[in-house]
């Protein structure tokens, strides 16, 4: 039986993955096992066999299985949103000690492929409204600032899997992320270091409670809007088909504006006899934006994209309701 390894599986976007991972294969053809550094046996109550592994530490490699190794995906990493105090030696460590780590383990226990997910901030200088990434873009990225050796360290991790890929012939995917929207019962992050609730669930907060909720910028501002099960359905693609390689944009093609945003968030959180209404900031800065080029992921893994705006925050809705992570995210 072919063995998927996913290293990162207790995070947020790496419960979720694992879940999917779950429903997706054919149990009698994969078997499916998660990772991560928290001990915890939520994954047991799904059938899912789960070992607790520090990826910076190599003797943790021992407790995992050396035999039938197909695939390894890499979304543990140390991350600017969730370091409260700067930090940088602690991406070294995570992101590219971690992951060589990881290409170790590849290469001592033959694995056919590893999977790694990049950020978009490998490619931030290209950032504009309407601008659209192309998966193929060179690395344009500042050198100064808060993120720039957390971009270094994801490059060079990369770096590290083409080397691995070459040497040993791993078959290597990667995939850069813009935000992945799911559920979950932490509701907040670090914007240079200072705790902030993030946005998304400030609108949230304020449908349900038929409050006003502000629209800053233009209002027909769009961006991506990927559901972590279009980011996973894009993954077990890539697990599946028959190439040697392959980098893609996770994305839906369907870009949604800041007013489709908010206008879905309040019809479907918002009580009936009492909506929120939109107040428009125009004046307010509203920064980023950029579209994600999936054409290759689409004509290569076969990925669909499923989740439109509104089935997203139905789900968000739905996952509020029976928190089925909460053990996971530490408050």
């Amino acid at each position: 039986m072919k063995k998927i390894i996913i290293f990162g599986a207790s995070g947020n976007i790496g419960s979720y993955f694992t879940k999917y991972c779950k429903e997706y294969f054919n149990n009698k053809e994969y078997e499916i096992i998660a990772s991560g550094r928290k001990e915890t046996a939520i994954f047991d109550k799904i059938g899912i066999k789960y070992i607790s592994v520090d990826i910076t530490k190599e003797s943790d490699f021992e407790k995992l299985p050396k035999n039938d190794i197909y695939a390894i995906i890499l979304l543990a990493a140390k991350i600017p949103s969730y370091m409260d105090v700067y930090n940088p030696k602690e991406y070294l460590e995570s992101n590219i000690i971690g992951a060589f780590n990881v290409l170790e383990y590849c290469r001592k226990v033959k694995a056919d492929r590893i999977l790694y997910t990049q950020t978009t901030f490998d490619i931030s200088e290209y950032f504009g409204e309407n601008v659209v990434l192309k998966p193929e873009l060179d690395k344009k990225f500042s050198y100064t600032g808060d993120h720039a050796i957390y971009v270094i360290s994801k490059n060079t991790a990369i770096d590290l899997i083409e080397h691995y890929h070459q040497e040993f012939g791993l078959k290597k995917f990667i995939f850069r992320l813009p935000t992945i929207y799911n559920y979950s019962s932490y509701h907040y992050y670090y914007p240079d270091g200072v705790k902030k609730k993030r946005p998304i669930y400030i609108m949230i907060e304020n449908a349900i409670k038929g409050k006003p909720i502000e629209l800053w910028g233009n209002p027909k501002y769009s961006k991506d809007m990927v559901h972590v099960y279009d980011f996973s359905q894009m993954l077990c693609k890539a697990i599946e088909v028959d190439r040697k390689s392959g980098m893609y944009n996770v994305g839906t093609g369907n870009p949604i504006t800041l007013e489709e945003q908010i206008k879905t968030i309040i019809d479907v959180f918002s009580p009936i006899d009492k909506k929120s209404e939109i107040i428009y900031k125009p004046e307010k800065p509203c920064g980023g934006g950029f579209l994600m080029d999936i054409s290759n992921a689409k004509e290569e893994l076969g990925y669909e994209p499923v989740y439109n705006c509104r089935k997203l925050f139905e789900d968000y809705k739905k996952e509020m309701e029976i928190n089925r992570f909460k053990e996971l995210r530490g408050e």
